[in-house]
């Protein structure tokens, strides 16, 4: 799909993954709407790219809904593709210091990170499924952000793996359920980017981290990631599976 003079919904595009991918949609003529939390990093970024940006609880279906609607009525162009990178990364072990199971922070992370992203993936298909094929046949595709942790979760991690783990196990049933609708469905498991929160870690922390990333050594650049975000778009074949995009790296315990 040429995603030129179409419009995306970003989530989280307010920094991080989700930025990058703004940025890196609207240099390839996309109009692009930014769904985020924080809406003064979201109005900065789409000020910057001449996008949109919208405060959107992803949680929140109906929020959700509302945002998809304005958004669509503020487009100049048909919504043909969906990219969910927000999400949260609150660690707890299962049971806490205190002796109190960490259900909050479980239930919390599965909230943004799952059914956030089943939420903006669902109200943008209701919206695709309505257009005139593209040449090709497809109508629109679905972007999701699972993690390298779904496969290799660590130490603190349970609501984190399992959040990222729901996103990678949806690409195969949405696939399915989508086709006859030409909607496709794929997820990227990103493992470590520099996004805001690596780069707040301590020097020699994210040393270390890098040690275990056999090639290249290094911590991942968000360019790249929107990259294969463009890529997946792109290519009409990328279908129903997560794509590992990690430098061959595998997550120790902790």
């Amino acid at each position: 799909m040429d995603i030129s003079g179409h419009l995306v919904i970003v989530t989280g595009g307010g920094s991080g993954l989700g930025a990058a991918t703004a940025r890196h949609l609207a240099a390839k003529g996309a109009g692009v709407a930014i769904f985020d939390f924080d809406m003064a990093r979201a109005g900065a970024v789409a000020q910057e790219i001449g996008g949109r940006a919208y405060r959107v609880d992803v949680g929140d279906d109906a929020a959700v809904g509302d945002a998809v609607a304005q958004a669509l009525s503020d487009a100049q162009g048909s919504l043909r593709a969906v990219v969910n990178c927000a999400g949260i990364a609150d660690a707890a072990r299962v049971v806490r210091r205190d002796g109190m199971p960490s259900s909050d922070v479980f239930a919390r992370v599965i909230r943004v990170n799952l059914i956030g992203s089943f939420n903006v993936m669902a109200h943008g298909v209701a919206a695709m499924q309505k257009l005139a094929p593209l040449e090709g046949g497809e109508r629109g595709v679905i972007v999701n952000t699972s993690s390298a942790a779904w496969q290799d979760g660590q130490v603190g991690q349970a609501a984190y793996a399992a959040s990222k783990g729901g996103i990678a196990a949806l690409s195969l049933p949405v696939a399915r359920d989508l086709a006859r609708n030409a909607i496709r469905c794929v997820a990227i498991a990103p493992g470590l980017f520099r996004t805001p929160m690596m780069e707040a870690l301590p020097q020699e922390t994210t040393d270390a981290i890098t040690a275990n990333i056999p090639f290249p050594a290094r911590l991942g650049d968000p360019a790249e990631f929107a990259a294969m975000v463009g890529h997946i778009i792109e290519n009409a074949y990328l279908n129903g599976t997560t794509i590992r995009l990690d430098g061959a790296t595998r997550l120790p315990p902790k």
